[in-house]
């Protein structure tokens, strides 16, 4: 028998069927070690291999799990039960709960001991969790006087009152690793009547989606707000778990011993690797532990794997198609904004949107707001040392350059973010604004075109401390759409100075100068259209048609060689932010929508997987 060896550096499988197993389906539960203390309505919070447990109504006790052993810490001050719960294993929250009443009492832990900090507004028991961190927070649900639908906000030092749910209820499931994004799912009024209601939370409201299969109460949880799992109580004592995929709930294998109020990884698990311990079941506290893992089997989303198919004897690879993608809608960004925002800045699942400017004319707002993405929820982090619109940026969301802008006499400034804040530094030679950005950090940028005092063919290099005028484009031009590295940029489309005043001419850079390649299928330029990619597969989508037009949605791809039309945006746009990774997946952010509107909205694009024959030795 021939021994499968690798291929080009790829180990080989061996699979009977095309069809990728799925993950989470193939999942099971597995015991683990027992904590030191029993507990029910106990707090939990961290990842499988890195928890918290403490406060029950029956102890103070703390400990923490290191992914094999439990191992008593610190005690908290007030001993509860039924509280709210929040964070990772060295910083997490506990708030609420019930002693002879119920309380506001919230304490912090920082990895070694508990302090008291600011009540929650509204005390509470019966609590369900809660999606963020230590520092960002939100709890929902409970019972206080009676069935509770309050939401607070949990900021680092306080609490604030923030959107109700949208159905009363107590001891539901709450999970999300941001703030901004999270889901509320089962729980039930204080007369037993189990619920399946599930609700989605985006930083300011709550919208009911699909229901669990089995509705009940004191579940435990883990994952985000689009792929999560819950599991647990109710009616009386189960173990049924349920996986969620952002639209819809599917059960998966049950636990090994069916209870309620448990603590669980929550915060900082995932859908795939989860854990629960202790609750309650007939006769009482546990201490038992299970963790869900899902196996390590043959997955489309490693592109370019190699396999052999064992029913048809082909070796097969996984590709990712262009063509096929498509759009759909995401999360909402905390600013709405548009008019020229700052640039390319990182990929699908680690972003940045920088400044902008309100929905009016010239004498509208300009932001120095930035956002951070990290693939579920959008968080507000330091500001722009100077507020301003249309300028260039590049880089990634740890390491990014902003450059140029208005209004005036910033066209000139630039700036450089190192993954916490803002740096004023050299700035560029030819001030302007309505240029493009290129580049792969803070130390590696390139801008080209814009306009101040006529339109613009300069580029200019950046090495991390100085600004170098390289050869022009061919075709002077602003509000262009640009993609790739310092050596090896793509731009399209922007506005000229001569009817019918926007342009489908598109060049290519090679480090050295540029190049005229084939055109565009829509001219377009106006306030600024979004791309990501590189050289040889990116994308170009948005903007507008003619000067002062509504916008358009028109998505295009560039494979290096020609320009193909694919799925529209949902939406019209232009002036917006943009982040990809090659073609296969990308980022629109906010934007200009109309006159005189902004959207907040966000799209993501995502190409289809397919698996492939290969045909050539």
């Amino acid at each position: 028998m021939t021994e499968l060896k690798g291929i080009k550096g790829f180990k080989v499988q061996t699979l009977a069927s095309d069809t990728a197993s799925s993950a989470i389906a193939g999942a099971t539960w597995a015991s683990a070690a027992a904590t030191n203390t029993a507990r029910a309505s106990g707090m939990g919070a961290g990842s499988q291999d890195n928890a918290i447990a403490g406060m029950s109504g029956t102890t103070t006790n703390t400990e923490i799990y290191n992914g094999s052993s439990w191992t008593e810490v610190n005690n908290s001050n007030t001993q509860r039960g039924a509280q709210f719960c929040g964070g990772t294993y060295t910083a997490a929250i506990g708030a609420g709960g019930y002693t002879t009443a119920n309380i506001g009492n919230t304490e912090s832990w920082d990895g070694t001991s508990w302090t008291e900090v600011n009540d929650l507004n509204t005390a509470r028991r019966d609590g369900s969790g809660g999606n963020g961190t230590a520092t960002a927070l939100v709890c929902a649900g409970g019972t206080a006087a009676s069935d509770s639908a309050v939401c607070e906000s949990w900021n680092g030092s306080s609490w604030t009152e923030v959107g109700d749910l949208n159905s009363a209820r107590i001891a539901g499931a709450q999970i999300g690793t941001v703030s901004t994004a999270g889901l509320f799912t089962g729980g039930g009024p204080s007369t037993p009547s189990y619920r399946a209601l599930t609700e989605t939370w985006d930083g300011s409201s709550w919208t009911e989606v699909g229901d669990l299969n089995t509705g009940r109460a004191a579940l435990a949880g883990s994952g985000t707000y689009t792929l999560g799992l819950v599991f647990g109580k109710g009616p009386p004592f189960s173990g049924i778990t349920e996986s969620w995929d952002g639209t819809s709930w599917t059960e998966v294998a049950d636990m090994a011993t069916g209870r309620g109020g448990m603590g669980s990884s929550r915060t900082a698990g995932s859908q795939t690797n989860a854990i629960g311990f202790n609750g309650e079941a007939s006769p009482g506290a546990l201490t038992l532990t299970e963790e869900f893992t899902a196996p390590s089997v043959f997955s489309q989303i490693n592109l370019g794997q190699v396999y052999f198919n064992s029913t048809t004897n082909t070796f097969k690879v996984t590709e990712q198609p262009v063509p096929g993608g498509t759009w759909a809608s995401s999360v909402n960004v905390n600013t709405a904004r548009g008019w020229g925002i700052l640039g390319q800045f990182g990929n699908p699942t680690a972003a940045l949107l920088v400044g902008g400017r309100g929905a009016g004319g010239p004498s509208s707002t300009k932001y120095t707001n930035t956002e951070s993405w990290n693939g579920s929820a959008w968080t507000e982090v330091n500001d722009l040392n100077s507020a301003r619109h249309a300028g260039g940026g590049a880089g990634t969301q740890t390491s990014a350059l902003a450059a140029g802008g208005s209004p005036s006499p910033l066209g000139a400034t630039a700036e450089t973010w190192d993954g916490t804040s803002w740096t004023e530094t050299t700035d560029i030679n030819t001030s302007r604004y309505g240029s493009v950005g290129t580049g792969s950090s803070n130390s590696d940028g390139q801008i080209q075109g814009g306009e101040q005092s006529g339109f613009k063919a300069q580029t200019e290099q950046w090495n991390g401390s100085s600004w170098t005028e390289v050869n022009d484009l061919n075709t002077a031009r602003y509000a262009l759409s640009g993609f790739g590295t310092t050596s090896s940029t793509q731009i399209g489309g922007g506005s000229i100075s001569s009817s019918p005043y926007v342009t489908a001419n598109s060049e290519t850079w090679n480090g050295t100068s540029w190049t005229e390649v084939n055109n565009m299928n829509t001219a377009r330029g106006g306030a600024g259209i979004g791309g990501s990619g590189n050289q040889t597969s990116g994308l170009s989508y948005g903007g507008e048609s003619s000067p002062g037009s509504s916008g358009l949605a028109i998505t295009e791809f560039w494979n290096g060689t020609s320009w193909t039309e694919l799925a529209d945006l949902s939406q019209t746009r232009q002036a917006m932010g943009s982040a990809g990774l090659g073609a296969t997946g990308a980022l629109a952010i906010s934007g200009h929508k109309s006159t005189p509107t902004v959207t907040a909205a966000t799209e993501e694009w995502n190409a289809a997987l397919e698996n492939q024959t290969i045909t050539i030795s």
